[in-house]
């Protein structure tokens, strides 16, 4: 970060915006500050679009006041009810709200407002870097106002809030993950008295809802390293209420001297691989997802075998089934981007099996065709999941994924793809062997696509119709 005076700042706000706003303001004779993420972000050299601006009155009248000063080329967005309102202005955005104090009940989140000073307002802040304040009236342009120097916290990189955390967690518990949220695309350290107080208050996690955990959920998975928030979400307690499956991965067993490994380490491990790799996917959130889920039914598949030890067979298969439910409970997305979790969840295995045998080009050919356009993104997930501490063991695997890798182009250039689906479709079979849907069906359709997959025949109409009167034959359906 870098250290900034007054005369720094000034600089920094040397824009028409605010020189615009410090107008409106002095025109009213109300006191008026930038706040929050704005200010944060210009020590912290992030670049930051939100706009907050405090006013020691009425926020919507100096809104009001910027709107007439810039003409016809702004507009302005009142919300009486919340005392706020939004001023756009050709690419600029400025929230406007009066300076307020909250106070809670137990129940909700929700506080009572009434009108405050800018000290109440700083102290209903979130984090002491978020209260930050810079006045924007003419004869004090560029002044810090910084109650609990936040300043400081962020040269010592600790997240902390301003007042007594438990107050703080326990008025607003979106709170908590904020603060997970903010260490995590931060990288900075969460203070141990803030730590102490999110064990506490985590149950009152409880009355927040799936929408805006999801939300700040989301923001973590999107952070460059999204396992430091997990390392905060399993020490808080906060975990076993929003992902109690995941917390079940954080148990080691031991059977005749014989343990299998920390499964939800290994998880927060591929977790980071993902991050690390260079796969330029649109489905960037969605895989990392796929990658915090993909050993989610490790659980409920561990078994002891006095041979093998430790199994977790079809735990892919599980897995996959437990996606839609976590969705569900968290308002994530039910559409296409669950299904390519389930579908990356289901099949994360497939290509380690590939490449713990021979590489054949009939096994690479049908992972290709269960895995459709996110094979790419399927091999990422697996490469990332090779943790092995094994270093020769790591590297064969890594060596035999990447023939996978190439034979995969291979396929691709011979146009594959458009081959992998037999000429002779269920509705046909229905008709030739005069059959409604049905297992059968199902069984007749599964022979051509193997054979084709396996390449026992060609992908014409004659041999497949040959094969087809075989296997009819052999299932006396003629």
């Amino acid at each position: 970060m870098r250290n900034l005076t007054n005369a720094d700042l000034a600089k920094l706000l040397d824009k028409d915006i605010f020189h615009k706003i410090s107008e409106a303001a002095d025109s009213l004779h109300f006191e008026c500050y930038v706040v929050g993420g704005y200010v944060r972000d210009l020590f912290l050299e992030r670049p930051s679009n939100d706009i907050d601006v405090v006013v020691v009155g009425s926020g919507i009248r100096v809104a009001d006041a910027l709107k007439k000063i810039l003409g016809k080329k702004a507009h302005i967005s009142v919300f009486r009810n919340f005392g706020t309102a939004q001023v756009k202005y050709k690419n600029t955005e400025v929230e406007f709200v009066g300076a307020r104090k909250e106070s809670y009940s137990h129940d909700s989140r929700k506080p009572h407002v009434e009108d405050g000073t800018l000290e109440d307002d700083q102290n209903r802040r979130d984090f002491t870097i978020n209260a930050l304040a810079v006045c924007l009236n003419g004869d004090r342009f560029g002044e810090l106002v910084d109650p609990f120097d936040g300043v400081l916290d962020m040269e010592d990189r600790i997240i902390a809030t301003p007042l007594d955390p438990d107050i703080t967690f326990s008025d607003d518990p979106l709170r908590m993950l904020r603060c997970v949220r903010f260490a995590t695309q931060l990288n900075f350290e969460i203070e141990e008295e803030t730590r102490e107080a999110l064990s506490r208050n985590a149950d009152r996690l409880k009355i927040i809802s799936g929408e805006r955990i999801q939300e700040e959920m989301n923001k973590i998975m999107l952070s460059p390293h999204p396992s430091i928030g997990f390392y905060y979400l399993r020490e808080s307690g906060l975990l076993d209420i929003i992902l109690p499956e995941l917390v079940k991965l954080d148990v080691v067993e031991t059977r005749n001297g014989r343990a299998h490994k920390n499964n939800y380490l290994h998880t927060l491990e591929v977790l980071e691989n993902v991050c690390k790799s260079q796969n330029k996917s649109e489905h960037t959130l969605w895989l990392r997802w796929a990658a915090l889920l993909h050993d989610i039914g490790k659980p409920k598949s561990k078994r002891w075998d006095n041979l093998q030890g430790w199994t977790f067979h079809n735990h892919n298969y599980l897995g996959a089934r437990m996606v839609p439910e976590i969705f569900r409970r968290l308002k994530l997305p039910m559409d296409s981007k669950m299904k390519y979790v389930q579908k990356l969840v289901d099949l994360h295995m497939r290509p380690i099996v590939i490449a713990d045998e021979e590489v054949t080009d009939s096994a690479v050919r049908r992972l290709m065709n269960d895995a459709g356009d996110d094979i790419d993104d399927l091999m990422t997930l697996c490469e990332a999941d090779i943790t092995s501490k094994n270093q020769l063991r790591k590297q064969r695997f890594l060596d035999n994924f990447r023939i996978v890798r190439e034979k995969l182009e291979d396929l691709k250039e011979r146009d594959y793809k458009r081959l992998l689906q037999p000429v002779i479709d269920g509705n046909e079979i229905m008709e030739m062997f005069n059959l409604k849907p049905s297992r059968e069906v199902g069984q007749l359709k599964q022979t051509l696509k193997d054979a084709v997959l396996d390449n026992k025949v060609e992908n014409e109409r004659e041999p497949l119709l040959k094969l087809l009167q075989e296997k009819a034959h052999q299932m006396g359906l003629v």
